[in-house]
């Protein structure tokens, strides 16, 4: 278990670009073929391939690579702080609309300086590698679960996020994301 919390973990001024991996728990399968049942898993990778596409439309996040296995996937992700700075409160209010239904009538009914506190909010989570990464495991625990017709934790525990510090640690990470 990290020391630090992950916010501490994170920082942009060091490096934008961040290998993240998540694991399956109660050897539930996210992607392949069950060797005990012969029931094959392979439309998952599919989920997490569209929701990473839906996410990069959403979020000031980039996907540099990404790779599906058995029992996690890896990602390289790319956080532009930047992008989300730039956006307009209507753009910030859709994309975040667009994740999270309710949030427009959420906001209609604050004050004008509530408002633009919450927008202020709404514009920092669109830039944050860990609501990112919340959205994808949160969509994908839900329909892997229904699907197993079962409860409880799909993922074992948080995310684990990496720094990629200089160019030699991206291209070596998004390789290695490759090979896998």
């Amino acid at each position: 278990m990290p020391s630090q919390s992950r916010a501490a973990q994170v920082d942009l001024s060091t490096t934008p670009y961040y290998h993240c991996v998540s694991r399956c728990v109660r050897r539930a399968f996210l992607c392949g073929e069950d060797p005990y049942t012969g029931q094959s898993y392979e439309h998952r990778k599919g989920w997490i391939v569209d929701k990473l596409r839906s996410l990069s439309t959403s979020f000031a996040v980039d996907v540099c690579a990404y790779a599906v296995m058995s029992n996690h996937f890896h990602v390289v992700l790319r956080v532009d702080a930047e992008r989300a700075a730039s956006w307009s409160d209507e753009e910030v209010l859709g994309r975040y609309g667009k994740l999270f239904k309710g949030a427009k009538a959420q906001l209609e009914a604050l004050s004008e300086e509530a408002r633009g506190e919450r927008l202020a909010l709404f514009r920092a989570r669109l830039s944050d590698l860990s609501w990112m990464m919340r959205v994808l495991n949160e969509s994908v625990a839900r329909r892997a679960n229904k699907e197993d017709g079962c409860t409880g934790r799909f993922w074992e525990g948080r995310f684990k996020s990496q720094p990629l510090l200089d160019e030699a640690g991206l291209v070596t990470c998004m390789g290695y994301v490759d090979l896998n």
